[in-house]
């Protein structure tokens, strides 16, 4: 899957998460499952763009994070997961996709009762990610990682 710079809007962001999400013989195999945290895989990266697939066991979440200026979206290709953005929270399904531009913050996580499995995609690839605290209805930074330690 590639694309072209000037079309990596977040609509094609969301287009590229949700084409892959929905053809599971793509990626299927690779998917693990992991008790010690989400388990995630780069699927694909060039100067434009990045794809992660990321699975899910009840209960994992990524806590409150920011994209370092990123564009991005998610699409749920197994399961469902619950996203949190600090106005609501929603409940996506396996082909649903949310699309963000470069400083939304979230918070997304399995509350079911059944693994998941997503895939993101972010233009330009993620160089670094800022972690939050949620208290009191505000954020505090609490740790920045850069691409290395992923």
């Amino acid at each position: 899957m590639t694309a072209n710079a000037s079309t990596l809007t977040r609509t094609r962001l969301a287009d590229i998460a949700h084409a892959l999400a929905t053809s599971p013989d793509e990626w299927i195999q690779r998917v693990r499952l992991s008790t010690d945290g989400r388990w995630y895989e780069r699927l694909h990266g060039d100067d434009d763009h990045e794809i992660w697939l990321i699975s899910w066991l009840p209960g994992q979440s990524t806590g409150f994070h920011d994209h370092g200026g990123s564009r991005g979206a998610f699409a749920v290709a197994l399961g469902s997961l619950r996203e949190h953005d600090l106005t609501l929270e929603r409940d996506l399904d396996a082909g649903d996709a949310r699309e963000f531009g470069p400083d939304y913050v979230h918070e997304v996580r399995n509350v079911s009762s059944a693994p998941a499995v997503s895939v993101h995609v972010y233009s330009p690839p993620l160089s670094s990610m800022n972690r939050y605290d949620l208290t009191d209805g505000r954020l505090t930074r609490i740790a920045e990682e850069r691409a290395e330690q992923w």
